[in-house]
């Protein structure tokens, strides 16, 4: 990767591909962004960048590289594999890109205590992925056919769907007298099988009809 390209990504600001860190301070929160990333849809983190785009380097940047490849071989499972790129800008600074594909072996998680934490991508925000997203990026690595069939539950989904045009888990529970496990997984099931969009929240993820 070259200068000029660093500076053309930066360019295009923080986004569901794209997150900038002036340096590797507090490294366990950044690998949340490499882990959205990988669990999402790719792309770049870059070191060394303002929060603004400006691409003002930092000092001692091979430092900055060794405590994030530490970070990211240490906390993130399963094991993530990405590229980097080290620049320098001028004499004393330097910029650092790591790039992440989209992971074959999605989700990756950190574990806090025994919890498995994974994070995914929305827009320019890394969020917690919900139980739900969890088992949309386990399940949909496979590509394959979901079948269903329309019964009661999946037609009050629609009708409330066809009223509001979006619906969380919670109010399906409500509408279709549901115990959350089940509307869960019909939820999950329409998802894979294409009926459906899930746009994740930090609250509670929301659901549309795919278009």
């Amino acid at each position: 990767m070259t200068l000029q390209e660093i500076h053309r990504l930066a360019q295009q600001g923080e986004g569901l591909k794209i997150e900038f860190k002036k340096k590797a301070a507090f490294p366990e929160k950044i690998v949340r962004e490499i882990i959205a990333l990988a669990n999402t849809e790719g792309g770049h983190l870059l070191i060394g960048v303002d929060d603004d785009g400006t691409v003002s380097g930092q000092k001692f940047i091979e430092e900055e590289v060794f405590v994030m490849e530490k970070a990211i071989a240490e906390l993130i499972l399963p094991k993530l594999n990405y590229q980097l790129s080290v620049l320098k800008i001028n004499a004393k600074k330097g910029v650092a890109v790591f790039h992440i594909e989209k992971s074959e072996h999605r989700p990756h998680f950190l574990l806090e205590g025994n919890r498995k934490k994974a994070y995914i991508r929305a827009a320019d925000q890394s969020l917690q992925a919900s139980k739900e997203i969890w088992e949309i990026l386990r399940q949909g690595k496979k590509q394959k056919d979901i079948i269903f069939t329309y019964r009661e539950k999946e037609d009050i989904l629609m009708k409330a769907l066809a009223q509001k045009g979006t619906i969380t888990l919670s109010e399906y529970c409500s509408v279709a007298n549901l115990p959350r496990f089940l509307a869960s997984k019909t939820l999950v099931r329409l998802v894979l099988a294409n009926v459906l969009k899930i746009m994740p929240r930090e609250t509670e993820d929301l659901y549309c009809l795919k278009e």
